[in-house]
């Protein structure tokens, strides 16, 4: 049952129920993570509160419980939190005043009244900031102060436990694919096990027995599954290949490896031959092991990827969590790496059996336009990337080393000015003594209240600066921009192997709306405008063989997206005149021609244009702009009045995904949108803001892979030598061999152009280097 109530909090809506259950004689638990409960608390109410390992683990707070943590009895227990307030509600409490000094004076005086009207007798510091600060006080009793007799419509009776739907809860659960979650849940309702339901239909109880073949019985059974996608499962022990599983539907073979011998020969000929498609957990990861040794395979599936296509907000689930889930099988959890092959708790071949059987699970409850995202983008792109990881940059180690030392001596001088400008040494990367000298120190007004004071992050400490501008927090920003800087220079330093070249990671699975993450290092997070930016960047060179490093990305393609899926004639009319954008949109809004839009006003018009694909509010662009929210409201609905339609995409983009539960891109790939549907105000304008742009994002991270795979073919077809090397959102970078420039640009400008049938023509814009940086554009 979902009980709301307007203008009520939920924990009034709980204390409530707990009261009127304990009035009824009932035995009440109440499970919330706000301390604010604990004041409910009476030989019928019992808290369950969240450990420190989270919901896993459940504290019972009965009144003895509370008062042996406490020190005070339940009732008194918004008393002590009036004191020292309540981080998490963003409360602020009395200054210095602690949880132990807050128990010593309930305890002593009796209540907070009591402690408030002996204020004049309590000495010291904490006495004189109590007289100074009681209303603060005072303000947090009232606001944890929980109602317990809201008119919340229902009796207790209304609110019993009824039995459950079978019927419904096996539907439900058969399209969130809660296979083993339906057992259990219906076993607890006391229904028998000889009900019929998704998961006791499909648990798996035809398991094959693993058998080892070689040589010629392996080349007979090869030869007899070939044109039908095989399971395929390598296993390492010390980074050495020991045994690979291959899996047809109704067999799982284990193939002993032993480097040099001729009985894994057919498997490696069966790898290199394309009527031989393969299924592998994690491919990418398993490929790149493949390429090492020089034997890259035709990939048909892998379904952690269509797992995570499915379910793209998901965290992301184990091979043991998804064989249980959708095969009904409980796994081994061990490590294999760390155990010698006969000791596995699972075959080699068992897994590529599994692998194969998860995948044919997982793509027959896909849509069709999930499917084809998988089928045509996904799988497609696995063997690029893993060909991209093996291939790496090549990086000028003396080059980061020098820019290393530069940031070190900036750390080091902002340091010294800091300190210079308070008189003293202190910690710049402890936010308490930075509390401590902003708050105190400096009187400077008080940021928004974190669970460890104010808050001191980067954001906060901008705005301070605005506000109140002081040479401590010039160094102290300064500080903490080199710093980061320096981070990421030794971390690529670091990352360079012995090869001279840096290979990250690119992880298909990472974010949720289809873009590509990279990691170990994350390449995606340099500076682009900056100096530093380009110094880093001047690193990423090219090596020989190669000649020179080309770029390619797309020109503004989230607003080329914007007026295709908006239909707006005025984007639609900029972007095929080949006009500046923003220069145009201004001219429109400001009603001037297109020659006297000026840069502050070209600067305002591009703000918003993104920034209204992100939810960007009135008051968002006023702070961003730094103008008044008077203007700021009077720009954007200019900016509606002249591009109607970008409107009236918006405003469908949240309509259609909350009666949807999910947004959609150009070629079908969706994300979830459940909190559309909160009654949380908060998470449901944070998903609405979110929903407004995955689109958008989706569909360019579609576009850019769909080039990704046309290029690569083409590269293919042509037996070039040139290599994709790098892609970073809308960017990619080609390490470009002798005699093949002219080519390769004809190709990368065609397949990309052509990458998406808009109603806006794609531009792509080239560069050309020694070196990332020369090669911008």
């Amino acid at each position: 049952v979902t009980l709301t109530k307007e203008d009520y909090e939920a924990d009034d809506i709980l204390a409530t129920l707990a009261h009127q259950g304990s009035e009824a004689g009932f035995d009440v638990l109440v499970v919330s993570g706000d301390r604010d409960t604990f004041q409910l608390v009476n030989p019928q109410v019992t808290v369950l509160y969240p450990s420190a390992r989270g919901v896993s683990e459940l504290k019972r707070y009965t009144p003895e419980a509370v008062e042996e943590r406490y020190g005070v009895p339940p009732h008194r227990y918004p008393d002590v939190a009036a004191l020292v307030g309540e981080t998490s509600d963003n409360l602020i409490g009395i200054d210095k005043v602690g949880e132990k000094t807050a128990v010593k004076w309930i305890v002593q005086y009796g209540s907070l009244d009591a402690v408030l009207a002996a204020a004049e007798d309590i000495p010291g510091v904490v006495g004189n900031n109590l007289r100074e600060q009681k209303d603060r006080a005072l303000r947090n009793r009232e606001l944890n102060h929980l109602l317990t007799d809201v008119d919340l419509g229902v009796s207790l009776d209304q609110l019993e436990r009824q039995p459950i739907d079978v019927a419904a809860v096996t539907e439900v659960f058969q399209k969130l694919a809660f296979k083993s979650l339906t057992k259990r849940v219906l076993a607890l309702a006391g229904v028998s096990d000889e009900v019929p339901t998704p998961d006791t239909a499909s648990v798996v109880t035809d398991i094959p027995a693993e058998r080892s073949l070689v040589d010629e019985e392996l080349s007979a059974w090869l030869a007899k599954h070939r044109g039908s996608p095989l399971g395929l499962h390598l296993r390492r022990m010390h980074g050495e290949l020991t045994e690979v599983g291959v899996a047809s539907n109704s067999e799982a073979i284990r193939v002993p490896w032993i480097v040099g011998s001729k009985d894994q020969q057919p498997l490696i000929q069966a790898w290199s031959e394309p009527e031989h498609t393969w299924v592998l957990w994690d491919a990418k990861k398993q490929l790149t092991m493949l390429l090492e040794m020089d034997s890259p395979v035709v990939v048909a599936g892998d379904p952690r990827l269509a797992a995570w296509v499915t379910k793209p907000n998901a965290k992301a689930r184990s091979f043991e969590e998804l064989v249980r889930d959708e095969m009904g099988v409980e796994l081994p959890t061990a490590d294999p790496d760390q155990l010698v092959p006969e000791q596995t708790p699972t075959g080699v071949g068992i897994e590529a059996w599994y692998a194969l059987g998860l995948w044919h699970s997982l793509i027959e409850g896909l849509d069709e336009g999930s499917r084809t995202v998988l089928n045509d983008i996904e799988i497609p792109l696995v063997g690029i990337l893993a060909r991209m990881e093996y291939a790496g940059i090549g990086s000028d180690s003396a080059g980061l080393t020098h820019l290393e030392s530069e940031l070190a001596t900036q750390v080091a001088t902002f340091e010294k000015s800091a300190f210079a400008a308070i008189g003293h040494e202190v910690n710049l990367g402890s936010p308490k003594q930075l509390q401590k000298v902003l708050f105190e120190e400096l009187s400077m007004p008080t940021t928004r209240a974190t669970k460890t004071g104010y808050s001191t992050d980067a954001s906060a400490l901008s705005e301070l600066q605005v506000s109140n501008p002081h040479p401590f927090l010039d160094a102290l920003l300064g500080h903490r921009d080199a710093t980061k800087l320096r981070q990421i220079v030794e971390g690529l330093r670091v990352a360079v192997g012995q090869d001279s070249r840096i290979h990250t990671t690119f992880d298909q699975t990472g974010t949720s709306t289809g873009r590509l993450s990279s990691l170990e290092p994350n390449l995606q997070n340099i500076p682009v405008r900056t100096e530093v930016g380009h110094k880093i960047r001047a690193t990423f060179v090219s090596m020989p063989p190669a000649v020179g490093l080309l770029t390619a990305d797309y020109s503004q393609i989230e607003m080329r997206i914007m007026a295709h899926l908006s239909g707006d004639e005025g984007l639609i009319e900029a972007f095929h005149a080949g006009e500046d954008l923003h220069r145009f949109v201004g001219a429109r809004i400001f009603d001037v021609p297109p020659e006297d839009v000026t840069p502050a006003m070209r600067t305002k018009v591009k703000a918003m244009s993104y920034g209204l694909a992100y939810g960007l509010s009135a008051f968002g662009l006023a702070k961003q702009l730094g103008i008044a929210p008077a203007e700021a409201k009077t720009l954007m609905t200019e900016y509606f009045r002249r591009f109607g339609k970008v409107r009236d995409y918006l405003r469908s983009v949240v309509e259609q995904a909350t009666r949807d539960g999910h947004t959609e891109t150009i070629f079908g790939r969706r994300r979830p949108f459940p909190e559309l549907t909160s009654p949380n105000r908060i998470v449901r304008e944070a998903a609405e803001r979110a929903a407004l742009n995955a689109p958008i994002q989706g569909t360019a991270a579609d576009i850019i892979k769909r080039a990704m795979i046309t290029i690569d073919a083409r590269m293919t077809q042509g037996s070039m030598t040139s290599r994709l090397v790098l892609q970073v959102h809308d960017e990619l970078v080609f390490e470009v061999h002798p005699g093949e420039r002219e080519t390769l640009e004809t190709i990368v400008v065609e397949e990309m152009g052509s990458a998406a049938d808009l109603l806006v023509p794609l531009e792509v814009q080239l560069g050309w280097g020694s070196h990332w940086d020369e090669a911008a554009h």
